[in-house]
């Protein structure tokens, strides 16, 4: 019998599959003492695991070095070197005869010691090995309890994922051939779960309640994404219906392509830029496909994600040059890093917050680490000589915010020179209003900028105080409140009055439903996820921009 859930279609698709049950790797194992006949046993199950997290890492090396080159290659080189070291495996040989533990307890509790060690060390270089020395703890535990790290990275058959959550980094890192979709029982549009779903072209549904109770690995399923239902073990009339809605969907994609080389102009004449938000340049590919007419939104954080150090400053400036010279002459906003909230970075050891959509994040925290923050800023300035660069600093409160941004800015600026580096003089330079105060002082924030874009997935949630991530007070955030709008109307006059432009790069922007409000709202550019561009076009194409002011006047009164 079909059992049928409703979620929140957060990446658009309709997709028909087999369940793939997904949890995070449990290294849990019991304390337990063995006996001595056992000794050689444990030792050889060491051994064996042991070689073959060489075989694994080995593997991923020649992977990385394919597709992300020889600089983050390294890193699985020097696991495999740690892997390797005669020193690790004697000591724990030595717990399992001494102490009697079993090979998972005596690698754990050695490797431990080891990260303790590092962890002590004044060399901050060092104490950053600790990561290393976990994930080869996690590695040779997994093999040692026949548990796989990376279920979304080696999977045999194609298949559509349910999971409590997915992590940005998980997302990421999925393998887009065999992953046809995902269903968590958590979540919503604007969690970057989503986003990141979006930017790989993967139809999700989040927040369905009871899935993970319901959905059996290898049973079949129904993910319709542009209504947010799942249905599980559909009878055979609903599969014959959805695979026709499949393929209807995939129809109307390819005519829409069709409006690719059309400019955003309501039939009135009125012209809007249409962008692309991307996360990295796997992304590039979508987003010239669908006709982007320039980057809105280049989230730098995901370079320094699911790794074990930040990126060199060279490694970021191939990224930003080659995102730059897809482009040419059209404007790449990349945003300086942005981690905090759902965003974790381990190796960088933020601090557990009480609140962290609101605490030591973004900018606040680039601004306390200068090293990370000019590594960027230098990295940035260099790529500048390729194209149309904009930068853009995240989650701005005032202008002591920008004003200490722009000073580290000029004093990179400055080294460079003495250097004799050359960079773009003019770059331009410009703010994320996502901030209820930034949006409350726009016009004077507007003096000392070159654009503003609108994030509102913060905004929103600041303005409505409710949490985005939370399905519990999911009503609450209200895109369309006349506060909210109210808000981004003054960022809007606050811009225009200095002659500066806006844009919005929030999840709102992708909203077809949306686009006559804002073009009524005065935004000058709107960006988006690649796959929501064309929908957006053709809804632009629709409207007459003197009746779009009309319909946001009597909204906003």
């Amino acid at each position: 019998m079909t059992t049928k859930l409703q979620g929140i279609g957060a990446s658009p698709g309709i997709i028909l599959g087999n369940v793939l049950l997904y949890q995070e790797a449990d290294l849990g194992y019991q304390s337990l003492k063995i006996n001595q006949d056992s000794i050689a046993d444990e030792k050889e199950s060491l051994e064996k695991a042991i070689v073959k997290s060489s075989e694994q890492l080995e593997q991923i090396y020649e992977q990385a070095l394919e597709k992300l080159g020889e600089e983050e290659a390294e890193v699985f080189q020097a696991h495999l070197m740690m892997l390797q070291d005669p020193e690790i495996k004697n000591k724990a040989f030595q717990r399992i005869e001494e102490s009697l533990e079993t090979a998972v307890e005596a690698i754990d509790k050695v490797t431990e010691e080891y990260a303790d060690l590092f962890r002590a060390m004044d060399n901050e270089y060092m104490r950053e090995r600790v990561v290393d020395i976990l994930d080869i703890s996690r590695r040779i535990m997994a093999n040692l309890l026949g548990v796989d790290l990376n279920p979304l990275q080696n999977m045999s058959e194609p298949a559509i994922i349910v999971a409590h959550d997915l992590t940005p980094s998980t997302t990421a890192l999925m393998d887009k051939e065999k992953v046809l979709g995902f269903v968590t029982k958590i979540g919503g549009r604007t969690s970057h779960t989503a986003i990141m779903a979006r930017s790989l072209e993967i139809p999700a549904v989040l927040g369905v309640s009871g899935v993970l109770e319901i959905a059996k690995n290898q049973a079949q399923i129904i993910l319709d994404a542009e209504t947010g239902q799942v249905l599980i073990d559909p009878d055979e009339t609903e599969w014959a219906e959805y695979a026709t809605k499949r393929n209807e969907f995939q129809e109307y994609m390819k005519q829409l392509l069709k409006l690719k080389e059309r400019p955003a102009e309501t039939f009135d004449g009125h012209r809007v830029e249409l962008a692309a938000n991307i996360g990295s340049l796997a992304d590039l590919e979508a987003a010239l496909k669908y006709g982007a007419e320039g980057v809105g939104l280049f989230r730098t954080e995901f370079l320094y994600m699911d790794r074990t150090e930040s990126p060199s400053e060279d490694e970021q400036y191939k990224t930003y040059k080659a995102v730059l010279e897809a482009f040419g002459d059209k404007p790449v906003v990349i945003r300086t890093l942005d981690i905090g909230g759902d965003k974790e970075v381990p190796y960088l050891n933020m601090p557990k917050e009480m609140n962290p959509f609101m605490g030591w994040r973004a900018v606040r925290f680039c601004l306390d680490r200068k090293d990370i923050f000019k590594a960027q800023l230098r990295a940035l300035l260099r790529a500048s000589n390729y194209g149309n660069l904009h930068i853009m600093y995240p989650f701005i409160a005032g202008l002591e915010d920008l004003r200490a941004a722009n000073e580290v800015l000029n004093e990179v600026k400055s080294e460079l020179r003495l250097e004799g580096i050359a960079f773009d003089e003019k770059v331009k330079v410009g703010i994320m209003m996502e901030i209820p105060s930034a949006a409350l002082i726009a016009d004077r924030l507007a003096k000392e900028v070159d654009f503003f874009s609108i994030g509102t997935n913060d905004l929103i949630q600041y303005t409505m105080a409710a949490d985005r991530m939370n399905e519990k007070v999911s009503g609450y955030y209200q895109p369309f409140h006349p506060g909210v709008l109210r808000l981004i109307k003054q960022i809007v006059e606050g811009a225009h009055s200095e002659g500066i432009w806006v844009g919005m790069c929030g999840e709102m922007a992708g909203d077809p439903e949306a686009t006559e409000t804002l073009l009524g709202l005065g935004l000058d550019e709107l960006s988006m996820s690649a796959s929501s561009i064309l929908k957006v076009k053709k809804r632009v194409l629709t409207l007459n921009h003197e009746k779009c002011k009309k319909h946001v006047n009597k909204i906003l009164e």
